[in-house]
């Protein structure tokens, strides 16, 4: 969330750490289907590109799977920084620009439909400035993400009318996301002090914080059936890490080259570390099945980057490598059918930095 994650960091060198402590299944290889599949991506049985320019990204299907939501940077569309943009599952946005459905001010992030496929909830900083926020890249060297207080989460219709606010805390509200049984919203906030996940009803009632350890817990998802969540983290351990963390949230700032995938129950009970693989593991979202976890991780990587799709058991094993590409692969999102997988590539840009989006359909 996916910020949910600032499409920055693919021209960023994050870590040189290698140091995985689990082994890799690639899978056989078989012949490429089309030339947008690399021949050892063998789940995906085709795969169309929706997107061509800017940073597209945070893509989210409707409950009947006939629409998406995603934020998009494209100077082409007259934004200055990340809007909310509707698409039919059918479209394509090459020389088209698709309609907005947020407001235009502000920065947004994480927009996610609503059960009845007329609303969406998004984050915006839209209520303390209209203009784009700075976004600062590096404090003492070191990679960053903005984590900004001006973020609250909204409702809005289809047509970009905000019908609702359903955070109005001092600080930093985000990465809503909704449960697939269309009773729940989890999000990010700061409200405690830390960045710590938080669920509530549609409506914002019934605040219920669910995770409590110092360091950035965000991106959560809901499972297909709405018992689990599974999330992203930073958890500082040692005395350096710890001041380092408080400082730089002190600060409004993160650091996101180092972070873990943690699961638990949707109350937040039964918290466990899902991976310990080093360097960035993130984006993650479940598999249909519920019992794997689809996520982006460089932790292959001895500069930082490729970032690429692996897939996960929920107790942690069979860790098996999904994409193969040489740059950035993330933000995978499954149909709510499950035959469908949409995510953010750098694969076709040319050579630039422009990172698109992407349909595939899936098969196990």
């Amino acid at each position: 969330m996916k910020y949910c994650f600032s499409l920055l960091i693919l021209i960023i060198i994050l870590s040189c750490k290698n140091n995985p402590s689990s082994k890799v299944f690639y899978g056989e290889t078989a012949e490429a289907k089309d030339s947008l599949i690399y021949p050892e991506e063998i789940h995906f049985k085709s795969l169309r590109q929706v997107t061509f320019g800017g940073d597209n990204a945070e893509a989210y299907w409707s409950f009947d799977d006939q629409q998406l939501v995603f934020q998009s940077n494209n100077k082409n569309w007259n934004v200055g920084c990340d809007q909310m943009f509707l698409m039919n599952v059918t479209d394509t946005f090459d020389s088209i620009v698709p309609p907005m459905i947020s407001t235009g001010k502000g920065r947004t992030t994480c927009a996610y439909f609503l059960p009845d496929n007329k609303h969406i909830v998004y984050a915006s900083t839209h209520l303390k400035d209209e203009n784009c926020p700075e976004t600062p890249l590096r404090v003492n060297g070191k990679y960053v993400w903005p984590i900004y207080d001006s973020y609250d989460i909204f409702v809005a219709d289809l047509n970009g009318n905000i019908t609702a606010q359903l955070t109005d805390e001092v600080g930093y509200d985000a990465e809503a996301t909704v449960s697939p049984k269309g009773d729940k919203i989890v999000f990010t906030s700061t409200r405690s002090g830390d960045l710590e996940l938080y669920t509530m009803d549609l409506d914002g009632n019934n605040l219920k914080q669910i995770t409590s350890e110092l360091g950035y817990d965000g991106g959560a998802f809901f499972s297909p059936d709405g018992t689990k969540i599974i999330f992203r983290s930073s958890r500082p351990k040692t005395k350096e890490e710890i001041k380092e963390y408080k400082d730089l949230l002190a600060e409004g700032l993160v650091q996101p080259t180092e972070m873990e995938l943690y699961i638990c129950n949707s109350d937040g009970s039964n918290l466990k570390q899902l991976t310990q693989l080093g360097n960035a593991n993130w984006s993650p979202f479940f598999h249909p099945s519920g019992n794997k976890i689809l996520f982006s991780s460089n932790f292959e990587a001895e500069r930082g980057f490729p970032f690429n799709l692996y897939m996960i058991d929920i107790d942690g094993k069979n860790l098996t490598r999904i994409t193969h590409g040489e740059t950035f692969d993330a933000f995978p999102v499954f149909s709510n059918d499950g035959k469908k997988l949409i995510f953010s590539s750098n694969r076709n840009n040319g050579g630039g930095r422009d990172t698109n989006l992407f349909i595939a359909e899936w098969q196990d």
